[in-house]
């Protein structure tokens, strides 16, 4: 049996209203592996935690299978919870762990059967004498999530359940825990900062920023798709290029965005997204470009849509099956604050007399409301164009991904091309605005 979770206008707050989780509405299907996806802090393990009734809804309403549960006892929603710190009883064999909560549900029955039954499908029945002392991490993990398991509950809430084991172990037990929970077809809910996780296991993603839902949706669509510059930031190795931009768009000359010294143009005649970018013509745009968007190649081999420029070697990663370079285009990078840098501390807010009118005010809250201050597009002096790259982060502005059969060294002039098909453009907020939002990615090309 599984069940239904609905999350309907959720808020959470914390000491002086701090709001860890905002308005959070989601629809988790029976059956479906749902991942909460989001950096450290931005209230993932907090949702998880009033799922299953460990902290209290301030507002908004949760349903399981269209029940009202805000009340509900976390013994009574049948919701097992697999913690990140594994929380196995040191004085208790790997048995008697995994049959605490059975004998705790039924004080009359012989959970030894169920037990068996579970350390035979996790593949752990030499490990079931053994205490945790005596067990490796990975150990300790599935002997964990054994005893989630032979509850036979109707969901489970995983709280980065491989957060504290080391890469190979990861991704073997991250392909276990897909075909488990597919073969049980049990709800499941699992909180993870790691995209690679997220990408591989979920049926649909979810991503959270600042306690707001950015967006949900399957890894393939949020990766194609995203809805804002966060959302296309967070998700995708290496991360995407995010370039400050200014769109051009004479009644008399081809439309471009200027790149600072060198500039994207739009091939004629403009599809039906290029066309809708006229509207912000003169304003500081972002650009997004994945590194599979941006190849090597000479201009004489540009396909339809690829547009010409040069960028100049500034460091190379090889990485065995593959090359990252690192080029200079003379671009500003666009920062997304929240991956840059340590969260800021909530302002201070005060009455200022310099603040604008109230429709000004209004229409600043809204944007801070829809998307929050994603990035930083403040102008700089004329002097600072071309900024020293902030501190940790890698220099140049560009980073292409490509095969290992170049030979390419510092400081090596060489010419690429932008396939256009594959540009994003996000406004002040972080908004996409092309592809339009009402556009639905074709995700069979």
């Amino acid at each position: 049996m599984t069940r239904a979770i609905s999350l309907h206008d959720v808020s959470k707050s914390y000491i002086r209203g701090n709001r860890v989780v905002s308005g959070l509405s989601l629809d988790i299907e029976p059956g479906e592996f749902l991942v909460l996806l989001g950096p450290s802090g931005c209230g993932k393990s907090t949702v998880l935690r009033m799922i299953a009734g460990l902290e209290e809804i301030d507002e908004g309403e949760l349903l399981l299978d269209g029940e009202w549960a805000n009340d509900l006892l976390p013994a009574d929603r049948r919701i097992a919870m697999v913690f990140q710190n594994f929380a196995l009883y040191p004085s208790m064999t790997s048995r008697d762990n995994i049959g605490f909560p059975l004998r705790i549900e039924a004080p009359g029955e012989d959970p030894r059967s169920r037990v068996d039954a579970t350390a035979r499908m996790l593949g752990i029945e030499d490990l079931l004498d053994r205490f945790p002392a005596q067990l490796s991490g990975g150990e300790r993990q599935r002997v964990a999530m054994g005893r989630a398991i032979a509850r036979h509950p109707t969901a489970f809430l995983m709280d980065e359940p491989l957060s504290n084991l080391d890469a190979k172990l990861r991704n073997h037990l991250r392909a276990e825990i897909s075909g488990l929970t597919r073969k049980l077809g049990v709800t499941t809910v699992y909180v993870t900062h790691d995209q690679a996780e997220a990408m591989s296991l979920g049926d649909r993603v979810a991503v959270l920023r600042g306690g707001v839902l950015q967006q949900v949706g399957t890894p393939r669509s949020v990766y194609s798709l995203p809805r804002n510059v966060f959302v296309a930031a967070f998700i995708g190795i290496p991360r995407i290029n995010l370039l400050r931009g200014v769109v051009r768009a004479p009644l008399d000359g081809a439309m471009t965005i200027s790149l600072g010294k060198q500039y994207l143009r739009l091939p004629e005649p403009l599809c039906l997204d290029h066309q809708l970018l006229r509207v912000q013509q003169g304003r500081e745009v972002i650009v997004g470009l994945r590194s599979e968007a941006v190849r090597i190649a000479e201009p004489a081999s540009a396909r339809p849509g690829e547009v010409h420029i040069t960028g100049l070697v500034e460091h190379v990663e090889f990485q065995g099956h593959e090359v990252l370079v690192h080029f200079n285009t003379g671009s500003r990078p666009a920062l997304v604050p929240d991956l840059e840098a340590p969260r800021p501390a909530p302002p201070v807010r005060r009455r200022r007399r310099d603040s604008g009118s109230v429709l000004e005010r209004l229409r600043h809250r809204a944007g801070t409301l829809r998307a929050g201050p994603v990035v930083a597009l403040e102008r700089p002096a004329d002097d600072a164009l071309d900024p020293a790259p902030p501190e940790g982060r890698l220099p140049g502005d560009l980073i292409v991904r490509t095969t290992p059969d170049f030979d390419l060294r510092h400081g090596m002039h060489v010419p690429l091309l932008v396939d256009l098909a594959h540009l994003f453009v996000f406004d002040q907020h972080g908004d996409r605005i092309c592809p339009a939002p009402a556009r639905l990615p074709d995700l069979e090309e």
